[in-house]
């Protein structure tokens, strides 16, 4: 299974925090990787979002099909990223459109084995594969983009 985990682009200040909406560097930053991802997408990729404005205005700027899922706000837990990306039975692959700091908790957990703070800029990507070499399954990192390097 592939799981690509990219943080929301760079959102105004304010309040709700809900409601925020991208900047216009942000919707620069979303515009860019999302051009990235278009041009390496996996086949079958399933994409969930979180509910906030600046999550969905991110994955628009690559596509109108996704799925908006309550579980993975900002207060997700790393166990309802994993849960709702159905890691790592899934077959094809999944992008979450997230939050700090759980993609970086959930990015050190699949590659660590542990949570730790491990920051994903805004505007980045994570790409985790996982798979099975000599019978004991693996997760390796394909990519770490920074949305300044598209």
């Amino acid at each position: 299974m592939d799981l690509l985990l990219w943080r929301h682009a760079e959102a105004v200040e304010g309040s709700p925090d809900r409601a925020r909406e991208l900047s216009a560097r942000g919707r620069e930053q979303a515009r860019r990787m999302a051009g990235w991802i278009d041009e390496h997408r996996p086949k079958a990729l399933r994409i969930l979002v979180s509910p906030t404005m600046r999550t969905r205005q991110t994955a628009l700027a690559f596509t109108r099909d996704f799925e908006i899922v309550p579980s993975i706000g900002p207060e997700a837990s790393v166990a309802d990223l994993i849960a709702a990306a159905r890691w790592p039975e899934a077959r094809g692959a999944c992008l979450i459109v997230g939050h700090q700091p759980t993609l970086g908790r959930l990015a050190a957990l699949l590659l660590c084995g542990a949570e730790t703070d491990w920051t994903i800029k805004k505007g980045a990507l994570w790409w985790v594969n996982n798979r099975i070499r000599e019978g004991e399954p693996q997760t390796v990192l394909r990519a770490a983009i920074p949305a300044d390097f598209t």
